[in-house]
């Protein structure tokens, strides 16, 4: 895919973390106070701080952490939807950039992400 860095999936983002996530960003060097908060269901998620993901610059509409995001921003925009299923965003205005090869390689990676998330909840 081609992304044009305008960060509409860096705002307001609800990007739930894996403890790998989490163990990449401490390794990187980031404290998970700053950048964990749990939603309503317990799940890690990436904090927002005036809107976007803490790590977005918005001045250089550029990560921070680009080399140690989450797995969740790598396979962007090929997400989860609890109606659809797996779709790719229709927020991002380069969705139809992404081959359909790249929709079935993300969507691999996806489904493993969700299930380390569940396991690591403890609901599966």
């Amino acid at each position: 895919m081609h992304c044009s860095r305008c960060g509409i999936c860096c705002e307001k983002t609800e990007m739930q973390l894996s403890e790998a996530d989490i163990k990449l960003l401490k390794e990187a060097g980031c404290d998970p106070r700053d950048f964990v908060c749990f939603n309503i269901q317990g799940l890690a998620q990436l904090r927002n701080r005036r809107g976007y993901c803490v790590f977005y610059n918005v001045q250089k509409h550029s990560c921070n952490v680009y080399r140690y995001r989450p797995l969740g921003c790598r396979i962007y925009p090929v997400i989860y939807s609890e109606e659809e299923g797996v779709i790719v965003d229709h927020l991002c205005p380069m969705m139809r950039t992404v081959s359909a090869t790249e929709v079935t390689r993300k969507t691999k990676k996806l489904m493993k992400l969700l299930q380390a998330i569940d396991r690591q909840t403890g609901k599966l």
